[in-house]
C-alpha cells in the first residue's frame, strides 16, 4: 500500500514537472554543442546539459503556477496531457506553492551549473546569457509581462527553444557568438517547437479568451488555425532545406522530410476537429511526433558529422 502511494506521488511529480517536453530543449542544445570544429569539452557539455534541462523544468512549474493565479487553468479543470498545463492544482494534488518553490529550486540548481561553467570557461559572458534566458522564461507566463498573455509567447518559445538553445550549445564548445551557422541551424528546432506550442494553443483558445490571455490564435480564429500552424512546418522544413544547400546538415537529414507525414495528419485534425479538445489531443500528440523524430534526425546527423 505504501509503495503504491510512493509511485502515484513520483508519478505525479513527473506530470508536474511535464518531463517528456524535456527533448525540445535537449536535442537544440546537443544540435549546437556539435557544430563546431575545435575538441568537445565534454565536462561543459554536461554541466550545460544539467543547465538546460533544470531551466526547461524550471519553466514548466512556473507556468503552471502563473496560469493557476490568472484564473486560466481553473476555467476547465480536466487535465488533457499534452496542454492546458498538469491541472494538478486543481485537483488538489498539489499547491500553488509546490510549483513556485520546486520551480526556483530548479533555477537555482541551473544557475549552480551556469557558475560552473564559467568558472572552468574563464567567462562571466555565460552567466549574463543565462540570466537573460531565465528572465524570458520566467516572464514567459507570470506578471508583470506575461509574454504569452501578450501575443508574444510564441516569439519567446522560439527564441529559448530555438537560437537560444543552439547558439548557447555552440558558444560553450567553441566561445564564438554570434554565429551565422548556429543561428541557421537554429530555425527548423525554434519553429517545430513553435508549431506544437500554437497546435496546443488551438484547444485552449476558449479558456485563455476568456482569462485575458491572447496568443496567434486569435489572428485567424480556432476555424482557420490550422493554417498558421501549416506555415510553423513548412517554414521548419524550409529551414532544414536551407541547412542542407549550406552543407550544415549532411544527407542523413533528408530522412526528416518523413516527419511531414505526422505533422500533415495533424494539420488535418486541426482543421476538421477543432473543436474537440479530446480529438485535438491526437494533433497534439502528431505534432510533438513531427517535432521529435526531425530533430532526432537532425542530431544525429550533426553528431555523425562531428565525430565520425
Amino acid at each position: 500500500m505504501e509503495m503504491a502511494s510512493h509511485r502515484k506521488n513520483f508519478g505525479n511529480f513527473i506530470r508536474a514537472l511535464r518531463l517528456p517536453f524535456i527533448t525540445a530543449s535537449i536535442l537544440p542544445f546537443i544540435a549546437g554543442s556539435s557544430l563546431g570544429s575545435s575538441d568537445f569539452h565534454l565536462i561543459v557539455f554536461l554541466l550545460g546539459l544539467i543547465a538546460v534541462i533544470s531551466a526547461h523544468l524550471a519553466a514548466n512549474l512556473i507556468n503552471d503556477y502563473a496560469d493557476s493565479l490568472s484564473g486560466v487553468d481553473w476555467l476547465d479543470k480536466k487535465a488533457y496531457t499534452y496542454f492546458g498545463g498538469s491541472k494538478l492544482i486543481q485537483e488538489d494534488i498539489f499547491r500553488e506553492a509546490f510549483y513556485l518553490v520546486s520551480s526556483i529550486r530548479f533555477y537555482a540548481v541551473s544557475f549552480v551549473a551556469v557558475v560552473i561553467i564559467s568558472a572552468i570557461l574563464r567567462d562571466v559572458v555565460v552567466i549574463g546569457f543565462y540570466l537573460i534566458v531565465l528572465l524570458l522564461s520566467f516572464f514567459y507566463s507570470h506578471k508583470p509581462i506575461q509574454f504569452c498573455y501578450h501575443r508574444l509567447g510564441e516569439a519567446v518559445v522560439f527564441l529559448l527553444f530555438g537560437p537560444a538553445l543552439v547558439m548557447g550549445g555552440h558558444y560553450l564548445q567553441t566561445g564564438i557568438f554570434p554565429d551565422s551557422k548556429s543561428i541557421i541551424v537554429s530555425l527548423p528546432f525554434g519553429l517545430l517547437t513553435t508549431s506544437i506550442l500554437f497546435a496546443n494553443e488551438i484547444p485552449d483558445y476558449g479558456e485563455d479568451s476568456k482569462a485575458g490571455k491572447k496568443n496567434w490564435v486569435s489572428f485567424l480564429g480556432v476555424r482557420r488555425s490550422y493554417i498558421l500552424y501549416g506555415v510553423l512546418v513548412l517554414a521548419a522544413f524550409a529551414g532544414i532545406a536551407v541547412n542542407l544547400s549550406y552543407g550544415y546538415f549532411g544527407l542523413i537529414s533528408i530522412i526528416s522530410f518523413l516527419s511531414l507525414i505526422p505533422a500533415a495528419i495533424a494539420m488535418i485534425i486541426l482543421q476538421r476537429h477543432y473543436a474537440s479538445k479530446y480529438k485535438l489531443m491526437t494533433s497534439s500528440k502528431l505534432a510533438i511526433a513531427a517535432h521529435g523524430l526531425a530533430s532526432a534526425i537532425i542530431v544525429t546527423d550533426l553528431i555523425c558529422k562531428k565525430f565520425l
